[in-house]
Protein backbone atom coordinates (compact mmCIF):
# COMPACT_ATOMS: atom_id res chain seq x y z
CA UNK A 1 0.00 0.00 0.00
CA UNK A 2 1.48 3.31 -1.07
CA UNK A 3 0.44 6.55 0.64
CA UNK A 4 1.36 10.08 -0.32
CA UNK A 5 4.28 11.84 1.35
CA UNK A 6 1.88 14.24 3.08
CA UNK A 7 -0.12 11.40 4.61
CA UNK A 8 3.11 9.72 5.68
CA UNK A 9 4.36 12.87 7.39
CA UNK A 10 1.04 13.15 9.22
CA UNK A 11 1.38 9.53 10.35
CA UNK A 12 4.92 10.23 11.61
CA UNK A 13 3.69 13.32 13.45
CA UNK A 14 0.88 11.31 15.04
CA UNK A 15 3.34 8.59 16.08
CA UNK A 16 5.61 11.22 17.65
CA UNK A 17 2.70 12.64 19.66
CA UNK A 18 1.56 9.19 20.82
CA UNK A 19 5.10 8.41 21.98
CA UNK A 20 5.39 11.79 23.68
CA UNK A 21 2.18 11.12 25.62
CA UNK A 22 3.73 7.94 27.00
CA UNK A 23 6.95 9.63 28.09
CA UNK A 24 5.25 12.75 29.39
CA UNK A 25 3.71 10.67 32.20
CA UNK A 26 7.20 10.26 33.67
CA UNK A 27 7.98 13.95 33.20
CA UNK A 28 4.84 14.80 35.19
CA UNK A 29 5.97 12.38 37.91
CA UNK A 30 9.52 13.83 37.98
CA UNK A 31 11.10 10.67 36.52
CA UNK A 32 10.82 8.71 39.77
CA UNK A 33 11.70 5.01 40.09
CA UNK A 34 10.19 2.46 39.98
CA UNK A 35 7.32 4.42 38.41
CA UNK A 36 9.25 5.29 35.27
CA UNK A 37 9.82 1.57 34.68
CA UNK A 38 6.30 0.48 35.62
CA UNK A 39 4.89 2.90 33.06
CA UNK A 40 7.66 2.16 30.50
CA UNK A 41 8.57 5.82 30.10
CA UNK A 42 12.19 5.85 31.25
CA UNK A 43 14.50 8.10 29.20
CA UNK A 44 18.25 8.65 29.26
CA UNK A 45 17.69 12.30 28.33
CA UNK A 46 16.61 13.60 31.77
CA UNK A 47 18.74 11.00 33.58
CA UNK A 48 22.02 12.08 31.99
CA UNK A 49 21.19 15.78 32.12
CA UNK A 50 22.11 15.85 35.79
CA UNK A 51 24.37 12.79 36.04
CA UNK A 52 26.83 14.14 33.45
CA UNK A 53 26.79 17.72 34.71
CA UNK A 54 25.06 19.07 31.61
CA UNK A 55 22.70 21.01 33.87
CA UNK A 56 25.75 22.87 35.22
CA UNK A 57 27.14 23.70 31.79
CA UNK A 58 29.94 21.14 31.93
CA UNK A 59 31.44 20.20 28.55
CA UNK A 60 30.30 16.72 27.60
CA UNK A 61 33.82 15.24 27.49
CA UNK A 62 35.39 16.91 30.50
CA UNK A 63 35.64 15.22 33.87
CA UNK A 64 37.08 11.87 32.75
CA UNK A 65 34.80 9.23 34.27
CA UNK A 66 31.97 11.79 34.37
CA UNK A 67 32.13 12.35 30.60
CA UNK A 68 29.20 11.26 28.46
CA UNK A 69 29.40 7.68 27.24
CA UNK A 70 28.72 8.48 23.59
CA UNK A 71 30.68 9.46 20.47
CA UNK A 72 31.44 13.08 19.67
CA UNK A 73 28.44 14.26 17.67
CA UNK A 74 25.91 12.83 20.11
CA UNK A 75 27.80 14.22 23.08
CA UNK A 76 27.94 17.62 21.38
CA UNK A 77 24.18 17.51 20.77
CA UNK A 78 23.63 16.69 24.43
CA UNK A 79 25.84 19.58 25.52
CA UNK A 80 24.60 22.13 22.98
CA UNK A 81 20.94 21.46 23.75
CA UNK A 82 21.70 21.92 27.46
CA UNK A 83 23.21 25.32 26.65
CA UNK A 84 20.35 26.46 24.44
CA UNK A 85 17.32 25.12 26.31
CA UNK A 86 16.30 27.02 29.46
CA UNK A 87 17.22 25.28 32.70
CA UNK A 88 15.30 22.41 34.19
CA UNK A 89 15.20 18.67 33.62
CA UNK A 90 11.77 18.62 32.00
CA UNK A 91 12.57 21.56 29.74
CA UNK A 92 15.69 19.73 28.61
CA UNK A 93 13.64 16.62 27.85
CA UNK A 94 10.91 18.56 26.03
CA UNK A 95 13.40 20.47 23.90
CA UNK A 96 15.23 17.30 22.89
CA UNK A 97 11.92 15.50 22.29
CA UNK A 98 10.90 18.16 19.75
CA UNK A 99 14.19 17.69 17.90
CA UNK A 100 13.82 13.90 17.98
CA UNK A 101 10.26 14.12 16.67
CA UNK A 102 11.48 16.22 13.73
CA UNK A 103 14.22 13.67 13.08
CA UNK A 104 11.70 10.82 13.14
CA UNK A 105 9.53 12.64 10.60
CA UNK A 106 12.62 13.18 8.44
CA UNK A 107 13.63 9.50 8.71
CA UNK A 108 10.11 8.49 7.73
CA UNK A 109 10.33 10.76 4.68
CA UNK A 110 13.70 9.28 3.67
CA UNK A 111 12.20 5.81 4.08
CA UNK A 112 9.44 6.91 1.72
CA UNK A 113 12.00 8.10 -0.83
CA UNK A 114 13.76 4.74 -0.69
CA UNK A 115 10.77 2.41 -0.37
CA UNK A 116 7.47 4.20 -1.06
CA UNK A 117 5.28 1.10 -1.04
CA UNK A 118 6.04 0.14 2.56
CA UNK A 119 7.11 3.42 4.20
CA UNK A 120 3.78 3.63 6.06
CA UNK A 121 4.90 0.68 8.20
CA UNK A 122 7.54 2.78 9.99
CA UNK A 123 5.22 5.30 11.74
CA UNK A 124 2.81 2.44 12.54
CA UNK A 125 5.43 0.13 14.09
CA UNK A 126 4.51 -0.19 17.80
CA UNK A 127 7.98 -0.97 19.15
CA UNK A 128 9.47 2.00 17.30
CA UNK A 129 6.73 4.37 18.48
CA UNK A 130 7.25 3.22 22.08
CA UNK A 131 10.99 3.94 21.92
CA UNK A 132 11.30 7.36 20.24
CA UNK A 133 12.47 9.36 23.24
CA UNK A 134 14.59 6.85 25.16
CA UNK A 135 17.87 8.22 23.84
CA UNK A 136 19.37 10.39 21.11
CA UNK A 137 19.82 7.52 18.59
CA UNK A 138 17.64 9.18 15.95
CA UNK A 139 20.44 11.69 15.27
CA UNK A 140 22.69 8.86 14.08
CA UNK A 141 19.87 6.99 12.34
CA UNK A 142 18.97 10.07 10.27
CA UNK A 143 22.48 10.44 8.86
CA UNK A 144 22.75 6.68 8.35
CA UNK A 145 19.54 6.67 6.29
CA UNK A 146 20.85 9.59 4.21
CA UNK A 147 24.09 7.65 3.62
CA UNK A 148 22.09 4.64 2.38
CA UNK A 149 19.87 6.82 0.20
CA UNK A 150 22.81 8.60 -1.42
CA UNK A 151 24.83 5.41 -1.86
CA UNK A 152 22.07 3.72 -3.86
CA UNK A 153 21.71 6.96 -5.83
CA UNK A 154 25.40 6.55 -6.68
CA UNK A 155 26.29 9.78 -4.88
CA UNK A 156 29.16 7.98 -3.15
CA UNK A 157 31.05 11.06 -1.93
CA UNK A 158 27.99 12.52 -0.20
CA UNK A 159 27.15 9.08 1.20
CA UNK A 160 30.65 8.65 2.64
CA UNK A 161 30.46 12.07 4.31
CA UNK A 162 27.07 11.22 5.83
CA UNK A 163 28.33 7.83 7.01
CA UNK A 164 31.37 9.44 8.65
CA UNK A 165 29.05 11.79 10.54
CA UNK A 166 26.77 8.92 11.52
CA UNK A 167 29.67 6.86 12.86
CA UNK A 168 30.79 9.90 14.85
CA UNK A 169 27.31 10.06 16.35
CA UNK A 170 26.75 6.46 17.46
CA UNK A 171 29.54 4.33 15.88
CA UNK A 172 27.17 1.45 15.08
CA UNK A 173 26.88 2.49 11.39
CA UNK A 174 30.54 1.57 10.89
CA UNK A 175 29.28 -1.95 10.15
CA UNK A 176 27.65 -0.64 6.97
CA UNK A 177 31.14 -0.60 5.47
CA UNK A 178 30.92 -4.40 5.21
CA UNK A 179 27.97 -4.59 2.76
CA UNK A 180 29.29 -1.47 1.03
CA UNK A 181 32.64 -3.20 0.45
CA UNK A 182 30.90 -6.31 -0.91
CA UNK A 183 28.73 -4.24 -3.27
CA UNK A 184 31.74 -2.37 -4.64
CA UNK A 185 33.62 -5.66 -4.98
CA UNK A 186 30.72 -7.23 -6.88
CA UNK A 187 30.73 -4.24 -9.20
CA UNK A 188 34.49 -4.43 -9.69
CA UNK A 189 34.92 -0.88 -8.36
CA UNK A 190 37.83 -1.32 -5.96
CA UNK A 191 39.09 2.24 -6.44
CA UNK A 192 35.66 3.59 -5.51
CA UNK A 193 35.68 1.38 -2.43
CA UNK A 194 39.03 2.78 -1.35
CA UNK A 195 37.88 6.35 -2.01
CA UNK A 196 34.63 5.81 -0.13
CA UNK A 197 36.46 4.31 2.86
CA UNK A 198 39.04 7.11 2.85
CA UNK A 199 36.39 9.85 2.83
CA UNK A 200 34.48 8.12 5.65
CA UNK A 201 37.63 7.77 7.77
CA UNK A 202 38.73 11.35 7.11
CA UNK A 203 35.28 12.68 8.02
CA UNK A 204 35.33 10.69 11.25
CA UNK A 205 38.87 11.89 12.02
CA UNK A 206 38.14 15.57 11.39
CA UNK A 207 35.09 15.44 13.67
CA UNK A 208 36.80 13.51 16.47
CA UNK A 209 40.32 14.94 16.45
CA UNK A 210 39.56 18.25 18.24
CA UNK A 211 37.82 16.44 21.11
CA UNK A 212 40.52 13.76 21.29
CA UNK A 213 43.29 16.39 21.48
CA UNK A 214 41.57 18.55 24.10
CA UNK A 215 39.83 15.96 26.32
CA UNK A 216 41.33 12.56 25.44
CA UNK A 217 40.10 10.76 28.57
CA UNK A 218 36.53 11.87 27.98
CA UNK A 219 36.73 11.00 24.28
CA UNK A 220 38.04 7.50 25.04
CA UNK A 221 35.39 6.73 27.68
CA UNK A 222 32.81 5.51 25.15
CA UNK A 223 35.27 3.14 23.48
CA UNK A 224 36.68 1.91 26.78
CA UNK A 225 33.23 1.08 28.16
CA UNK A 226 32.31 -0.90 25.06
CA UNK A 227 35.60 -2.80 24.98
CA UNK A 228 35.51 -3.83 28.62
CA UNK A 229 31.82 -4.17 29.43
CA UNK A 230 30.43 -7.54 30.38
CA UNK A 231 27.18 -9.03 29.18
CA UNK A 232 24.34 -6.59 29.74
CA UNK A 233 20.59 -6.12 29.38
CA UNK A 234 18.98 -7.63 26.30
CA UNK A 235 21.98 -9.62 25.07
CA UNK A 236 21.94 -13.34 24.39
CA UNK A 237 24.85 -13.72 26.81
CA UNK A 238 22.99 -12.01 29.66
CA UNK A 239 19.87 -14.09 28.99
CA UNK A 240 21.78 -17.37 28.91
CA UNK A 241 23.61 -16.48 32.12
CA UNK A 242 20.30 -15.86 33.89
CA UNK A 243 19.04 -19.22 32.65
CA UNK A 244 22.03 -21.04 34.14
CA UNK A 245 24.19 -21.20 31.00
CA UNK A 246 27.04 -18.97 32.14
CA UNK A 247 29.51 -19.06 29.27
CA UNK A 248 33.05 -17.91 29.97
CA UNK A 249 35.12 -15.60 27.73
CA UNK A 250 31.98 -13.85 26.50
CA UNK A 251 33.99 -11.05 24.87
CA UNK A 252 35.78 -13.58 22.67
CA UNK A 253 32.58 -15.52 22.00
CA UNK A 254 30.81 -12.34 20.95
CA UNK A 255 33.60 -11.44 18.52
CA UNK A 256 33.77 -15.01 17.20
CA UNK A 257 30.02 -15.15 16.58
CA UNK A 258 30.19 -11.76 14.89
CA UNK A 259 32.95 -12.96 12.56
CA UNK A 260 30.97 -16.10 11.73
CA UNK A 261 27.89 -13.98 10.99
CA UNK A 262 29.83 -11.56 8.80
CA UNK A 263 31.42 -14.45 6.90
CA UNK A 264 28.01 -16.02 6.28
CA UNK A 265 26.65 -12.68 5.11
CA UNK A 266 29.58 -12.16 2.75
CA UNK A 267 29.09 -15.61 1.20
CA UNK A 268 25.37 -14.95 0.79
CA UNK A 269 25.85 -11.54 -0.86
CA UNK A 270 28.62 -12.79 -3.14
CA UNK A 271 26.51 -15.61 -4.56
CA UNK A 272 23.40 -13.54 -5.35
CA UNK A 273 22.57 -13.40 -9.05
CA UNK A 274 22.34 -9.61 -9.01
CA UNK A 275 24.35 -7.00 -7.14
CA UNK A 276 22.17 -5.97 -4.18
CA UNK A 277 21.43 -2.43 -3.10
CA UNK A 278 22.65 -1.15 0.24
CA UNK A 279 19.02 -0.50 1.17
CA UNK A 280 18.31 -4.21 0.85
CA UNK A 281 21.40 -5.45 2.71
CA UNK A 282 21.78 -3.00 5.62
CA UNK A 283 19.25 -4.86 7.79
CA UNK A 284 21.31 -8.07 7.54
CA UNK A 285 24.48 -6.71 9.12
CA UNK A 286 22.57 -4.87 11.85
CA UNK A 287 20.57 -7.94 12.87
CA UNK A 288 23.79 -9.97 13.03
CA UNK A 289 25.60 -7.36 15.12
CA UNK A 290 22.73 -6.87 17.55
CA UNK A 291 22.06 -10.61 17.92
CA UNK A 292 25.58 -11.32 19.23
CA UNK A 293 26.50 -8.02 20.92
CA UNK A 294 26.92 -7.71 24.67
CA UNK A 295 23.98 -5.34 25.09
CA UNK A 296 20.67 -4.57 23.39
CA UNK A 297 19.22 -1.27 24.52
CA UNK A 298 15.44 -1.00 23.97
CA UNK A 299 15.84 1.96 21.57
CA UNK A 300 17.90 -0.18 19.18
CA UNK A 301 14.64 -1.19 17.51
CA UNK A 302 14.69 2.32 16.01
CA UNK A 303 17.75 1.29 13.98
CA UNK A 304 16.22 -1.93 12.74
CA UNK A 305 12.71 -0.77 11.86
CA UNK A 306 13.43 1.57 8.90
CA UNK A 307 16.04 -0.89 7.61
CA UNK A 308 13.51 -3.72 7.78
CA UNK A 309 10.94 -1.61 5.94
CA UNK A 310 13.28 -0.77 3.04
CA UNK A 311 14.38 -4.42 2.76
CA UNK A 312 10.86 -5.79 2.15
CA UNK A 313 10.30 -7.28 -1.30
CA UNK A 314 6.50 -7.33 -1.60
CA UNK A 315 3.28 -7.76 0.40
CA UNK A 316 4.14 -11.34 1.31
CA UNK A 317 6.82 -10.01 3.66
CA UNK A 318 4.48 -7.84 5.72
CA UNK A 319 3.41 -10.73 7.99
CA UNK A 320 6.96 -11.46 9.17
CA UNK A 321 7.51 -7.73 9.71
CA UNK A 322 4.51 -7.51 12.05
CA UNK A 323 5.48 -10.72 13.84
CA UNK A 324 8.97 -9.33 14.46
CA UNK A 325 7.57 -5.98 15.61
CA UNK A 326 5.27 -7.82 18.01
CA UNK A 327 8.25 -9.62 19.56
CA UNK A 328 10.15 -6.34 19.82
CA UNK A 329 7.17 -4.71 21.55
CA UNK A 330 6.94 -7.69 23.91
CA UNK A 331 10.59 -7.13 24.78
CA UNK A 332 9.94 -3.41 25.27
CA UNK A 333 7.35 -4.23 27.91
CA UNK A 334 9.51 -6.96 29.45
CA UNK A 335 12.66 -4.90 30.02
CA UNK A 336 10.81 -2.13 31.85
CA UNK A 337 8.73 -4.49 33.97
CA UNK A 338 11.85 -6.39 34.94
CA UNK A 339 13.65 -3.16 35.86
CA UNK A 340 10.59 -2.13 37.86
CA UNK A 341 10.98 -5.26 39.95
CA UNK A 342 14.74 -4.68 40.31
CA UNK A 343 14.19 -1.11 41.53
CA UNK A 344 11.70 -2.00 44.23
CA UNK A 345 8.28 -2.33 42.64
CA UNK A 346 5.83 -4.66 44.37
CA UNK A 347 5.25 -6.45 41.07
CA UNK A 348 7.16 -6.91 37.85
CA UNK A 349 8.74 -9.49 35.60
CA UNK A 350 11.11 -12.07 37.15
CA UNK A 351 14.55 -12.50 35.64
CA UNK A 352 13.83 -15.91 34.09
CA UNK A 353 10.77 -14.65 32.22
CA UNK A 354 12.69 -11.55 31.11
CA UNK A 355 15.56 -13.70 29.84
CA UNK A 356 13.22 -15.99 27.89
CA UNK A 357 11.58 -12.97 26.23
CA UNK A 358 15.06 -11.66 25.36
CA UNK A 359 15.77 -14.92 23.54
CA UNK A 360 12.39 -14.73 21.78
CA UNK A 361 13.25 -11.23 20.54
CA UNK A 362 16.62 -12.41 19.22
CA UNK A 363 15.04 -15.44 17.55
CA UNK A 364 12.41 -13.22 15.89
CA UNK A 365 15.08 -10.89 14.47
CA UNK A 366 17.00 -13.87 13.07
CA UNK A 367 13.77 -15.26 11.61
CA UNK A 368 13.19 -11.89 9.92
CA UNK A 369 16.72 -12.04 8.50
CA UNK A 370 16.29 -15.60 7.22
CA UNK A 371 12.92 -14.78 5.66
CA UNK A 372 14.28 -11.72 3.85
CA UNK A 373 17.36 -13.62 2.71
CA UNK A 374 15.20 -16.40 1.26
CA UNK A 375 12.92 -13.89 -0.47
CA UNK A 376 15.87 -12.01 -1.98
CA UNK A 377 17.37 -15.29 -3.15
CA UNK A 378 14.14 -16.36 -4.85
CA UNK A 379 13.51 -12.97 -6.43
CA UNK A 380 16.98 -13.09 -8.04
CA UNK A 381 16.73 -9.42 -8.92
CA UNK A 382 15.81 -6.50 -6.71
CA UNK A 383 12.71 -4.39 -7.28
CA UNK A 384 12.91 -2.17 -10.35
CA UNK A 385 11.30 0.68 -8.43
CA UNK A 386 14.44 0.96 -6.33
CA UNK A 387 16.47 4.09 -6.78
CA UNK A 388 17.85 4.40 -10.28
CA UNK A 389 17.75 0.59 -10.63
CA UNK A 390 21.00 0.31 -8.72
CA UNK A 391 21.20 -3.48 -8.97
CA UNK A 392 23.61 -4.53 -11.69
CA UNK A 393 23.93 -7.86 -13.44
CA UNK A 394 26.59 -10.13 -12.11
CA UNK A 395 28.99 -11.17 -14.90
Amino acid sequence: MRVTSRVLILLALAASLVSFTKFNYCAAEDWQSPGQYIHACYSDIPALYGERGLDKGRWAYSGGSKAVEYPVVQGSVMWASAQLIPGGTNNYFYGNAILLALLFIFITFITFKVRPNFAYLLPLAPAAIASLYINWDLWAIATMMIAIYWFDRKAELASALALGISISTKFLPIFLLIPIAIIFFRQGKIKKLLKYSLVTVLTFTLINLPVYLTTPAGWWRFYSLNLHRGSDWGSIWYALSNLGIDLTHQNYLSVLCLLIGITALAIYLLQLKSVPTLAHTAIFIFVIVMAVSKVYSPQYVLWLTPLAVIALIDNRDIAIFWFWQGCEFLYHVAIWQHLALVTGAHFGLPVVAYSLISLIRIAASILLLVRLAARHQKSRVFPSEFLLSTAESYP
